[in-house]
């Protein structure tokens, strides 16, 4: 690059620096992206206008929130490879009721049609409730037995890690001891699946 050329291009980031603090300084709102950080995204939601009280409970419950999350992720994860590993790609068509299949695919489809929305992931596993994962592990019980054991011991699990989640996700607050229980749940099938 020849210094003429060097310096039109100071030049172009410049003003562009230039127009970018201007719009900054007009009052310009940022949308918080993907990588938005905690207090961006309080930033957006004007928390400040909230009940401080009932922001305080849902903040810790969203702690809650966030271990129930990552746990049906891990979840949703070791079933799909669990069945992957034992029956390949199509085990999803093979090994799955078609009332679950049938149950993912409508709720997929009725999520794509509101399109300014985000989705809920890519696959149709991503689709089901927890207790269609309990039902998938039943359905497939010779595959997950090595790592399972006892199939009352799992419905249990998901039930008390499922009741939780209901209660959160509609605005309730959980007692410690509920939240001691849900940790143990979630702990014992953890350690006991290797998820």
């Amino acid at each position: 690059m020849n210094r003429l050329d060097s310096g039109r291009l100071y030049e172009f980031v410049f003003r562009g620096h230039l127009a970018d603090e201007a719009l900054d300084r007009a009052g310009r709102v940022r949308r918080p992206s993907v990588d938005s950080s905690v207090a961006d995204v309080a930033d957006a939601l004007s928390l400040e206008l909230l009940d401080p009280s009932l922001l305080e409970e849902a903040r810790r419950m969203a702690v809650v929130y966030a271990a129930i999350a990552a746990f049906e992720g891990s979840a949703r994860r070791f079933i799909a490879k669990v069945l992957l590993d034992e029956h390949g790609s199509n085990w999803w068509e093979e090994r799955v009721s078609e009332r679950i299949r049938r149950f993912a695919q409508t709720r997929r489809e009725d999520e794509e049609k509101t399109r300014w929305h985000g989705r809920r992931g890519d696959s149709l596993l991503d689709y089901t409730e927890l207790g269609n994962l309990v039902d998938i592990v039943q359905q497939n019980w010779t595959d997950f037995e090595p790592y399972v054991r006892r199939m009352d011991w799992a419905s249990a699990i998901f039930g008390v890690v499922e009741r939780s989640r209901n209660v959160i996700m509609h605005s309730g607050v959980l007692d410690i001891e509920d939240i001691e229980r849900l940790g143990i749940s979630m702990r014992d099938w953890l350690k006991q699946v290797g998820a």
